[in-house]
């Protein structure tokens, strides 16, 4: 007697849905960065960035932004690395 387990690898349905979920993550890795582009760094003066700007600059070059960093932290952090190269 077949248990749930084996009725439900047998499913055409749990196939199709096996078939739809790598389907989905070929799609995406092929298209979803083109589709979905970064937005660009943030550009002129540092001191007229938006907290979010300077955070968005911070995390583009790895330096992991903290959540409860004021701005004014953010932008001595920014100008401590603007010279750096960006990898």
């Amino acid at each position: 007697m077949p248990t749930p387990l084996d009725r439900a690898l047998n499913s055409k349905n749990t196939f199709l849905a096996f078939t739809g979920i790598v389907t989905a993550v070929a799609a995406w890795s092929i298209w979803g960065q083109d589709m979905f582009p970064k937005e660009a760094d943030p550009s002129g003066d540092p001191e007229s960035w938006t907290h979010e700007e300077l955070r968005r600059w911070l995390a583009a070059r790895d330096l992991h932004p903290n959540p409860k960093d004021t701005k004014e932290e953010l932008l001595e952090r920014v100008k401590a690395n603007l010279r750096a190269p960006r990898t």
